[in-house]
């Protein structure tokens, strides 16, 4: 896939914030000092400083990443799954995260279960139909720091060309450079979505009498990013 065209540019590492020549205010008996390497946790609620230096353009790598569900089958069993090809475009502003915002893009047809019937039943008609309608996007319109490196991102979420917004719960994990130099920053997601509201509508009963999938989806994001232009805000 290459739904967003992406010049290539050099990954580069931002230079570490110089430090400040003013004295600093003293610090509260009992915190922790952390040394070289070591991310420093803000107080919960308040922003972290030192988040400002991962302030840029972000694409997630599919090799060390997942865009995956899982869904209540059959009322014993849990299936889960996740979407093998996307595209993505992120801005994280690592100082006011209200200016960041993200855009993926989904093949539907890339599902994947584990499972090839399963995989085959999902793709058609009964779901997400994926001759007809080849992508699924999520488009953020907000996002808000929510607590200690807890962000609540709300978008809109695009399937079977039925939009609705979602609500987001990401946790930020961490940063490193790898041993090649590119800069990577983690977060996992979560929501919970009803599928009826997008068209998803296939509705089996067991004889039991509960539905032979629920309607409940939890989207799981696992996200591993990495760097794709030094720090700008954007346009």
């Amino acid at each position: 896939m290459n739904l967003f065209a992406r010049a290539a540019e050099t990954l580069r590492r931002p230079a570490p914030p110089t430090a400040p020549l003013a004295p600093t205010p003293p610090q509260p008996q009992g915190r922790p000092q952390h040394g070289p390497g070591q991310r420093q946790s803000a107080p919960a609620g308040l922003l972290d400083p030192a988040l400002s230096s991962l302030t840029g353009e972000w694409m997630i790598d599919p090799a060390h990443s997942q865009l995956g569900f899982s869904v209540r089958h059959a009322l014993v069993t849990t299936v889960r799954g996740s979407f093998l090809e996307y595209d993505s475009r992120l801005y994280f502003d690592g100082r006011d995260p209200s200016r960041s915002h993200a855009e993926i893009v989904l093949a539907t047809g890339s599902v994947d279960t584990g499972v090839e019937q399963r995989d085959a039943h999902l793709v058609g008609r009964d779901f997400l139909d994926a001759r007809s309608y080849p992508e699924m996007r999520f488009v953020s319109t907000a996002v808000r720091l929510a607590d200690n490196d807890v962000y609540r991102m709300t978008g809109d979420l695009t399937i079977k060309n039925v939009t609705r917004p979602v609500d987001l719960e990401l946790t930020y994990i961490g940063h490193v450079t790898d041993a090649f130099g590119d800069e990577r920053v983690g977060f996992d997601g979560t929501t919970t979505i009803n599928r009826l509201e997008w068209g998803l509508s296939y509705n089996q009963r067991l004889a039991e009498g509960g539905a032979m999938v629920s309607e409940k989806v939890r989207l799981q994001f696992d996200i591993a990013a990495i760097r794709t232009s030094p720090i700008s805000p954007p346009a």
